[in-house]
């Protein structure tokens, strides 16, 4: 079975909300448990900074959307879950992309082209207010993506630039440097829900609209019922399409019980009654959510040893990889053999196979990394031969890789198992690093 590797960021600028349960966290989740699916989940606290200069709120929203990812059923021992400002190597990252990114295609993001049209309309300097940190956001975000080589980024219509433009810096690195990264492809998001504010528009911080997920109980009656409904009276008829409470009650009731609301509208329910069914379906789904959220809001200390276990797991891609890359560019130690920069892809450092033989006469090999770490540990096998021939199909990507546990399997054959505190993902970096180095 083929690994897929998805990453999904989210930005600490504010306090969780229903539009982001729904459409982010709620089908993340769920994702996460996909077999054959190595999941990414990082806290961008890094672009918060782009348009939040609040050092408390930056802290505050870290802490609570780390909270509520984890009441939600995230689980930190099955993903990669992490704070972006905990791997060094993703501003390293940055700046080596930055030497390769074409400035017009910078100009021609979205946000940054926003804002200077703006301002050309208020008759302002083109790049008033425009900071070098939303210039260069998209290439932080390719950053992001490219290292941790993933497969696919789930976005909505209005990112997929953003995916294109890190498939552009990538290849480009590569051509210069030779072939490091994963070219990404844009998972586009047409089903993920967009549920509708208080005022009836997208819920969303900028308009102030919205119901925040773990809000108390009677401050989440207290919001459902201020949603803006129209001056039909009870008994008549209501227009389920375009209601912002029958969207709301949609996104969190059975296919049967959204049917039934629906037959209530067209009944002439009020909208009193019909806003009190809101709540109880609402609070039915997030009370018990709530309950874990507050009791994990109430440790930070246990969601920052979490975090940071997380940066751990995610360094253990990241250091190797900056290190190959570095090497790939030339920062490389000086007593190193000089050459250009074919000479340059070759000798970047590889994990290396070491075949041996123990006393029981079974031949046996083991993969280890370049800072002597051992990846793979494999069983004995009959003859050198059969071992070598592993070895080979390991280092070629041939057959179907798949792993069982802590077990690599080869086609439908037990070939080795993980080392002591190693991830599949050490060793999927590593054995695409052998990939890569017979493609330069």
């Amino acid at each position: 079975m083929s690994v897929t590797r998805v990453l999904t960021g989210i930005t600490t600028s504010g306090t969780p909300h229903l539009g982001n349960y729904a459409g982010a966290i709620r089908p993340a989740v769920a994702a996460s448990r996909r077999p054959g699916v190595e999941s990414f989940y990082f806290l961008a606290d890094y672009h918060s900074l782009i348009k939040v200069q609040d050092p408390a709120r930056v802290q505050r929203s870290t802490l609570e959307i780390a909270a509520s990812w984890l009441a939600c059923g995230l689980d930190p021992e099955q993903v990669w879950f992490y704070r972006q400002s905990d791997i060094p190597e993703i501003p390293e990252l940055t700046w080596l992309l930055t030497c390769v990114a074409g400035k017009g295609l910078l100009n021609r993001a979205h946000a940054y082209k926003a804002a200077v049209d703006k301002n050309t309309e208020a008759g302002e300097d083109p790049d008033a207010g425009v900071t070098a940190g939303l210039f260069m956001y998209p290439v932080l975000m390719a950053a992001d993506i490219l290292m941790f080589r993933a497969h696919s980024v789930p976005v909505g219509r209005d990112q997929i630039q953003h995916i294109e433009m890190a498939r552009d810096f990538g290849a480009r690195f590569n051509h210069l440097y030779g072939e490091h990264f994963v070219l990404p492809e844009a998972a586009i998001e047409e089903n993920v829900a967009t549920l509708p504010g208080l005022d009836g528009r997208k819920m969303s911080k900028s308009y102030d609209n919205t119901i925040p997920l773990f809000s108390p109980r009677e401050q989440l009656r207290k919001l459902v019922f201020s949603i803006k409904t129209d001056s039909r009276q009870p008994g008549e008829p209501k227009q389920a399409e375009g209601s912002a409470l029958f969207q709301l009650y949609q996104a969190f009731a059975t296919l049967e019980q959204t049917a039934d609301f629906a037959r209530a509208f067209a009944d002439g329910i009020g909208w009193g009654e019909a806003k009190q069914a809101l709540f109880e379906q609402l609070d039915a789904e997030l009370a018990p959510l709530r309950e874990k959220y507050e009791a994990l809001i109430a440790r930070p200390g246990e969601i920052e040893q979490v975090l940071l276990a997380g940066a751990d797991k995610a360094r253990r891609i990241a250091t190797p990889f900056i290190g190959e890359l570095r090497r790939a560019v030339g920062l490389r130690d000086l007593r190193e053999q000089h050459g250009g920069r074919k000479a340059g892809k070759a000798r970047a450092a590889l994990p290396v196979f070491k075949q041996y033989r123990e006393a029981d006469g079974r031949f046996h090999f083991k993969l280890v990394d370049a800072g002597g770490r051992e990846l793979l540990l494999s069983p004995g096998f009959a003859s050198p031969r059969e071992a070598g021939q592993a070895v080979a199909a390991l280092k070629a990507g041939a057959g179907t890789r798949a792993f069982r546990g802590d077990a690599l399997w080869l086609d439908e054959a037990e070939v080795a198992r993980l080392g002591e505190g190693i991830e599949a993902g050490d060793v999927i970096a590593a054995l695409e690093a052998f990939a890569a180095e017979e493609e330069a």
